[in-house]
């Protein structure tokens, strides 16, 4: 069964790429804001807001002018916040924790339609490459929170980010004359984007979970002919 599926796998993917026109790639900048947060992370916790920039290809799929490959290469903001108040109700302190990747998506994207102004939508994997990551003041309960600085009651305890993180994304949007593109995107992270924060000894169950980056965009696009 094993056998037959990976024979089947291999079968689809050398027919899908024997379809790809690299010959009629066009190329394309493409810039936009993005909503980000991490799951199960920082405490408390609030979005970041940054953005994208950088360049893509359409490349064709099959001989029609519906469906493509839509490789990316961008600097990509994610990360998030926290805001303490303290017992006056003035704020505490107001943490960044942000991470900037050199992000590489894959989309498969999809007209509606062959007509020259259409909707579509998107799917592919993201990988994401760390550039840098930037702690600003950070709860001085919890000095792990920094990548910079160990507790030394908790030494194996760190806020460092993982220097590569994967996801999926999805996207829906809208093209005009397949040269000007509007598209709203959520990037799901599937990996752990802090592996060595656990605060164990809190006996909590969500500081064991897996702490993945989320973001939502909404990006414009411009592709040359």
């Amino acid at each position: 069964m094993k056998k037959l599926l990976l024979a089947s796998a291999l079968m689809f993917s050398a027919l899908f790429f024997a379809q790809i026109d690299f010959s009629s790639t066009r190329f394309g900048i493409t810039a936009g804001g993005n909503y980000s947060r991490v799951k199960n992370a920082h405490n408390p916790s609030g979005p970041r807001y940054t953005f994208q920039a950088g360049a893509l290809a359409l490349i064709p799929v099959g001989t029609g002018n519906q469906f493509y490959l839509q490789p990316e290469i961008l600097y990509y903001g994610a990360g998030e916040t926290g805001k303490n108040k303290d017992a006056k109700g003035a704020d505490g302190y107001n943490a960044v924790y942000a991470n900037n990747y050199l992000s590489v998506p894959v989309y498969f994207k999809g007209y509606f339609s062959e007509a020259e102004s259409e909707f579509f939508g998107m799917v592919g994997p993201r990988f994401n490459f760390l550039v840098n990551q930037t702690v600003k003041n950070a709860p001085l309960t919890r000095p792990y929170y920094n990548p910079d600085v160990t507790d030394p009651a908790y030494p194996a305890i760190s806020g460092k980010a993982n220097s590569f993180n994967f996801g999926i994304g999805l996207g829906i949007g809208y093209s005009y004359k397949r040269q000007l593109e509007l598209a709203i995107k959520y990037d799901f992270g599937l990996s752990n984007t802090y592996p060595n924060l656990v605060e164990t000894w809190t006996k909590s169950s969500d500081t064991e979970k897996s702490k993945s980056e989320q973001v939502l965009s909404i990006g414009l696009s411009y592709i040359f002919q």
